[in-house]
């Protein structure tokens, strides 16, 4: 069962979520004072409650929410289901928390999301891969993601381009290794679901990408 997420992270989406409101109706409200003052409230609101897990004031946060008034929206991130030939899963052990996930991280502006899943594995492996098909779409809210910001998780099955090419470590790794899904080592909760995912699309028992519909 995924833990619930705390109270910092409850404060902080619940901010993220009150600003992108206040954000979609500031710009339509311009000749309208009373619905002016109200989304500035919700702006304030959201300063407010981000400030109450952040090291930065309520007045410093707002100054930064009213330089951006572009949408907000979910993050997206990419991770690579890489699967050699004898069907075990080539994972990594990340330096922040110590456990272990895919390859993967946040997307770039002009990369497309399967060329941010390739590059990643490239920085975090030394592996060059290739994306074949979308293992599933997931929100980091119902996979037990531990950050405070809300994710759209896209995870692709990939094949090493060179099938003999040996993987290795990067700054952001501690160690890296291939893996049968009877031996898996302990994993990240926001990979639990999409490994799992990834290893019935490999082994074609699933043949949809799957996605979170709810939690």
């Amino acid at each position: 069962m995924l833990e619930e997420p705390s109270l910092s992270q409850r404060l902080w989406r619940w901010g993220d979520e009150l600003w992108a409101i206040a954000n979609e109706g500031l710009p339509w409200s311009t000749d309208t004072p009373y619905h002016l003052h109200r989304y500035e409230r919700v702006r304030r609101i959201a300063a407010e409650l981000m400030a109450q897990q952040d090291a930065r004031d309520a007045d410093e946060l707002e100054r930064l929410l009213r330089a951006n008034l572009q949408h907000i929206a979910p993050i997206p991130a990419g991770d690579a289901a890489i699967f050699n030939q004898a069907g075990d899963i080539l994972l990594i052990q990340r330096k922040d928390n110590g456990l272990w996930a895919m390859p993967g991280g946040l997307c770039e502006v002009g990369e497309t999301p399967t060329e941010g899943v390739a590059r990643e594995a490239w920085e975090e492996t030394g592996l060059a891969v290739t994306p074949i098909s979308l293992v599933g779409v997931y929100d980091s809210r119902f996979r037990g993601g531990q950050g405070p910001s809300q994710l759209y998780q896209f995870v692709f099955l990939c094949r090493p381009d060179d099938s003999k090419a040996e993987p290795g470590l990067s700054n952001e790794t501690l160690d890296v290794g291939w893996y049968a899904e009877t031996a898996l080592p302990p994993l990240d909760p926001n990979h639990v679901r999409p490994i799992a995912d990834a290893f019935a699309r490999n082994q074609g028992a699933v043949h949809e990408a799957v996605f979170d519909w709810a939690p």
